[in-house]
């Protein structure tokens, strides 16, 4: 089956949603935005600023014009837009092609599967490796995504030309589209970004606490401040992306306080070869981390 790609239909405005709008509009792929969501004002400014040519309350009106659907609320919430969105279609040949952003695919997945009974030949998961502490559409920038990688999870039944034109879409905005597992992407996910989340809202909500509190504030330096940053994001998106991976992001939680018990051991001690061998292990590895991402970028700038 073939799908098209000329009207695209965002439900849920804010950064990753207004990106995409701007960078398929920049890139030519699609034509028309509409916008979705029940936040009237943040849709009225979408069309302001030039993000969307038209906005809408009705989702159900809405899917019946969109080639494309793509679901750009948080991770719990997307979810429910499925449940409302997949009995619409259940009875129609062909409707448009649905896709999403949420952190958390698991989830997804399985609300699908809950709703139609398996996931529908047109749903195809995905998820954008970017983001900014800045949130709402006026935030949105057109290259967001640029070498960014985008993670689809396609699944047994789901159509190869809906997959493909997912790819296409994301590939558009400038981003590296990947494949993966549902299962993997979660368990890469709860590891790369959950967990780092969880420790840095930990980290400054100890310390906090702390009878110094004031004193540690006062003199943390560059490090502490590069490494709690992300605890100044939506405390509740990632409340919800927490409870939507637990099982993941329990494995990594785990696998990290093994390690800082060994750590811990270490210290009291006094075992300066374990300290050395594991700050060794973890420079080697960052550094090559480093390394993969400057190659990245330099072959996306030739």
């Amino acid at each position: 089956m073939s799908y098209a790609s000329d009207t695209v239909l965002i439900v849920g405005l804010g950064l990753i949603g207004g990106s995409l709008a701007k960078a398929l509009r920049h890139s030519g792929f699609s034509k028309h935005f509409i916008g979705c969501g029940h936040r009237e004002p943040s849709l009225r400014r979408g069309v302001e600023l030039g993000v969307i040519d038209e906005y809408t309350l009705d989702l159900n009106a809405a899917i019946d014009r969109a080639d494309i659907v793509v679901i750009c609320t948080p991770t719990l919430t997307a979810g429910h837009m499925l449940e409302q969105i997949l009995p619409r279609l259940a009875d129609r040949s062909g409707g448009p092609v649905i896709t999403d952003v949420a952190s958390v695919k698991g989830s997804l997945r399985d609300a699908a599967i809950a709703v139609a009974g398996s996931v529908p030949p047109q749903l195809v998961l995905g998820h954008p490796i970017a983001g900014s502490e800045h949130s709402g559409v006026e935030a949105a920038d057109v290259n967001l995504f640029v070498n960014h990688r985008v993670i689809l999870t396609p699944v047994e039944g789901n159509d190869p030309a809906a997959v493909e034109l997912v790819r296409a879409m994301w590939a558009s905005t400038g981003a590296d589209v990947l494949e993966m597992t549902v299962e993997r992407h979660d368990a890469v996910l709860a590891a790369t970004s959950h967990l780092p989340h969880l420790l840095a809202y930990a980290l400054v909500d100890a310390l906090a606490s702390s009878d110094a509190s004031e004193d540690i504030f006062r003199c943390a330096a560059g490090g502490f401040r590069d490494f709690t940053r992300i605890a100044s994001s939506d405390p509740t998106m990632w409340r919800d992306i927490a409870l939507a991976n637990k099982s993941a992001l329990l494995d990594a939680i785990d696998l990290f306080s093994d390690h800082m018990s060994r750590l811990r051991g270490a210290v009291e001690a006094g075992n300066a070869d374990e300290l050395m061998n594991t700050f060794t292990r973890a420079k080697q590895a960052r550094d090559e981390f480093a390394a993969l991402l400057a190659q990245r970028s330099d072959s996306k700038r030739s």
